[in-house]
């Protein structure tokens, strides 16, 4: 009797403080809730009164663009086959830039993950100097660099390429990084004990298992790649977003190449994130039924 009240007082207690936390975690989610609130609303109030215009006395202008736009594109219909002719090469070029871009920093960034991994790292006391390097890489943004180095190169695609590079080499270092983290260091030791290089280790033991993930997250990055090559064409980093920065600065009457423009980008974005998705679900679904097989057999 006495052990059966002493079991009941201590579920009590533990009942009682596990109310006691989850009262803790909602008064928490809640102040913390009502922080961003405030810094939400705060935020707004201040930069609708630094704004040129209010933003409210402005919302009902909010579809004037799209619709000067869209209506001198039904105007002239007939002319937009040869105006995506004529914006295609822009659009090719904005293609190879992300793709240049992509490739260069998913390779600056393996290199860099590899270097800031525990365990994989061939001067693990520079693990955390890596790291800030890539901190400071993610943290400068394209359209910062891509104006510098405009300033020094002048115009052209080679600025963009090179920005964006830059910024992905420190993205894809840090997603790669948290990938090798959950690979298996048996082949690595292995490679090792028989005098295999960190090259030879790495290259051999690692990217064989991380491969997989490596290649899906490349293609993520490209697609936003490409989206951030066009913004890019707007500083004057060539590509398409150049054409699109010409078409709406002479305004009315050159809309309709705008429209096409616009058409061109969303088509790209949907068929490289359709075609994306198709390959990175083929690489997981892969990797998960080679994995079944292995297990029944």
């Amino acid at each position: 009797m006495t052990d059966m009240t002493g079991m009941s007082r201590d579920a009590g207690g533990i009942r009682a403080d596990y109310m006691a936390q989850v009262r803790r975690k909602r008064m928490m989610d809640g102040i913390i809730l009502i922080v961003f609130v405030t810094l939400m609303v705060t935020g707004f109030m201040v930069a609708d009164d630094r704004n040129a215009g209010g933003f409210w006395e402005g919302l009902h202008r909010l579809f004037d663009f799209p619709k000067e736009v869209l209506g001198e594109a039904f105007e002239k219909v007939g002319e937009l086959p040869a105006h995506l002719w004529k914006f295609l090469p822009s659009l090719i070029e904005t293609i190879n830039i992300a793709a240049a871009s992509t490739l260069i920093g998913t390779m600056l960034g393996m290199v860099l993950s590899l270097l800031s991994t525990r365990g994989m790292a061939k001067w693990p006391r520079l693990i955390p100097l890596f790291r800030r390097i890539m901190d400071i890489m993610r943290a400068m943004p394209e359209i910062v660099i891509a104006l510098v180095l405009i300033f020094v190169m002048g115009g052209g695609p080679v600025p963009a390429m090179v920005a964006i590079a830059f910024h992905t080499a420190g993205a894809m270092g840090k997603l790669f990084s948290e990938v090798n983290e959950n690979a298996s260091l048996k082949p690595v030791e292995g490679l090792q004990s028989v005098g295999a290089s960190w090259t030879q280790r790495m290259w051999l033991g690692v990217i064989p298992q991380v491969a997989p993930n490596y290649f899906s997250y490349a293609l993520l990055r490209f697609e936003v790649n490409i989206r951030a090559s066009a913004i890019l064409g707007f500083v004057g980093a060539g590509g398409i977003g150049y054409e699109l920065r010409n078409a709406m600065s002479w305004g009315k009457g050159q809309y309709d190449e705008a429209a096409a423009i616009f058409i061109l980008l969303f088509a790209t974005i949907v068929v490289v994130d359709q075609l994306s998705s198709l390959v990175r679900e083929r690489l997981t679904h892969g990797k998960t039924e080679r994995k079944l097989e292995k297990a029944s057999a």
